[in-house]
């Protein structure tokens, strides 16, 4: 007997894109990768992407090379820190932003 027969309601969700808005305004900082050393870009195969598994935001794409898309980016880091090589790291956002109270 599989879940479908037990006749319990349950949720299941999936992430997407925009549904809060464009949330990559109210950033610090953002993700760059650099394509030397990312598995993906380096070898030319679609390999590795632990990066975009663990993205909250489903901001990265699953291509070769990889890309962020920025207008969603929080710049909350998990991807820099989840990457086995290091070819992700996190540089201050260029937007003019003052970082004082």
């Amino acid at each position: 007997m599989g879940t479908r027969d037990c006749k319990h309601i349950t949720a299941s969700s999936s992430p997407s894109i925009g549904e809060a808005g464009r949330t990559g305004d109210w950033r610090v900082k953002h993700p760059e990768i650099n394509n030397d050393i990312c598995t993906p870009a380096k070898t030319g195969k679609p390999s590795c992407f632990i990066c975009w598994s663990f993205c909250p935001d489903a901001v990265m794409t699953k291509t070769v090379p990889l890309t962020i898309d920025l207008e969603y980016c929080k710049g909350c880091g998990i991807c820099a820190q989840e990457c086995p090589t290091g070819a992700i790291t996190m540089v201050d956002d260029d937007r003019g932003f003052s970082h004082t109270c």
